[in-house]
């Protein structure tokens, strides 16, 4: 039966290549006549000459009239009328496995450094689709990720995705970095997309960490590289924690920033000609977010525990890929710069920032402390004016009495040194105490 198997298999294979040519290359686009192609499908142009050939990789995105519309994952400098255009009729797959951990490599798959990849991997695809609703178990047991404010007042579970939000500067990768290092999850995947090639290795040595990065895979598309390879490293790092959560693993996937990835679809948008919409983003924009964003979570075999970053722009929280995000994810930390001002690290305002989960994750007395200290710098929060220029008397109203004796307090719990290692457990029973004091 086998035999006859692999008879049917040879006799239905597509030994054809398909070729074609380039006739124009308009900014970041490149069309071509044939060859035979779907959207997403790889193909290789041919540069050079005959001598000193090379393949440069392009993926289909589009086709306006008879050509199709390719984009490079490369530069093109190379590229000339009439160059070979080569179909793989394949999208684009990478390498996965356990020889992958401890390694930075880029949205391809590749070792930045040069080196070979290990042998053992496995070949999946970048794009694939979310889990099915029915098949994924509910969030049900929280995660330690290692860092008091979270743990303690917006308690992340095992398959929760959380947002980011914050302006430039104001400590989002310093905050990634403790996550990584202080995390339970039995795995990381980190995609750092548009960053500034300096940040990379700053980030990696100094946030990251050597103990951070022994149990991490780092994918990192910086700002220099086409639209389509930053769109890649989100679509490649997701897959990578697909793999792993598939084998039954808890993974913590971590990706700065979503906005990038954002903004790099935006530039293929309008390159193949899509109407600009809000703010200049493209619809195909807020078609690729919650498709992106869906593949993380939960599924019958592993958790992926996902945050998101969010680059704001101009601390504006309504701007449309932050308001966008916000709606799909599980919950959102709001990092504020006045915070951060005041020398308040992790300056996560605790006010404005929401874990969905966390209601049904968390014991019941857990829960009445948190709210209770919520309640406090609320109170505080609102009288803060009044209190600074001495226009409040002591006596006039008991919550704000209480408020004022429990902040400084509040403020000391709520910060935490960048190297400070404290667990979930440790976390709460600092917080039940905190609230137990009576200020």
């Amino acid at each position: 039966m086998k035999a006859i198997e692999l008879l049917n298999e040879i006799h239905n294979i597509d030994s054809y290549k398909r070729f074609g040519k380039v006739a124009r290359v308009v900014g970041l686009m490149i069309e071509s006549q044939g060859p035979e192609a779907s959207i997403g499908d790889v193909c290789h142009i041919y540069v050079g000459s005959s001598k000193k050939q090379r393949k440069v990789t392009a993926e289909v995105v589009g086709f306006r009239d008879e050509f199709v519309i390719l984009m490079p994952f490369t530069n093109i400098n190379d590229i000339s009328p009439g160059s070979i255009v080569e179909a793989t009729s394949k999208p684009l797959q990478v390498k996965v496995g356990s020889g992958l951990i401890g390694k930075v490599v880029d949205s391809l798959g590749l070792p930045l450094d040069g080196s070979l990849l290990p042998k053992g991997l496995s070949s999946v695809g970048t794009d694939q689709s979310p889990p099915n609703p029915m098949d994924r178990p509910t969030i049900e047991e929280s995660i330690d990720v290692g860092v008091r404010v979270i743990d303690s007042l917006l308690t992340v579970g095992k398959g929760q995705r959380v947002g980011i939000f914050a302006g430039s500067g104001v400590g989002k990768s310093t905050l990634l970095g403790m996550i990584a290092r202080n995390t339970t999850a039995d795995l990381n995947v980190i995609a750092l997309i548009g960053e500034r090639g300096r940040e990379v290795k700053e980030f990696i040595e100094r946030d990251l960490g050597p103990e951070g990065l022994k149990r991490s895979i780092v994918v990192v598309a910086t700002s220099d590289q086409p639209a389509l390879m930053r769109i890649k490293g989100a679509y490649t790092a997701t897959a990578i924690a697909e793999y792993f959560r598939d084998k039954g693993l808890n993974v913590m996937l971590m990706m700065d920033s979503v906005t990038r990835v954002a903004m790099a679809q935006r530039e293929i948008g309008l390159a193949v000609g899509e109407p600009p919409t809000t703010k200049g983003y493209t619809p195909s924009v807020f078609a690729t977010l919650p498709k992106l964003l869906e593949r993380t979570g939960t599924n019958q075999h592993g958790t992926i525990t996902a945050f998101y970053t969010v680059l704001v722009d101009g601390d504006d929280m309504n701007e449309p890929i932050a308001d966008t995000v916000r709606g799909i994810l599980d919950g959102h930390f709001v990092l504020d710069r006045q915070l951060a001002n005041k020398g308040q690290f992790p300056a996560i305002n605790v006010l404005k920032s929401i874990s969905r989960v966390m209601n049904h994750i968390v014991a019941t007395e857990h829960k009445i402390s948190a709210e209770k200290l919520r309640e406090l710098l609320s109170t505080y929060i609102n009288s803060e004016d009044l209190i600074n220029i001495g226009a409040y008397k002591r006596g006039s109203s008991r919550e704000i009495d209480e408020a004022i004796r429990y902040y400084p307090k509040i403020i000391s719990f709520l910060k935490q040194g960048t190297h400070e290692s404290i667990s979930r457990d440790e976390s709460i029973e600092m917080l039940k105490a905190l609230i137990g004091t009576g200020g």
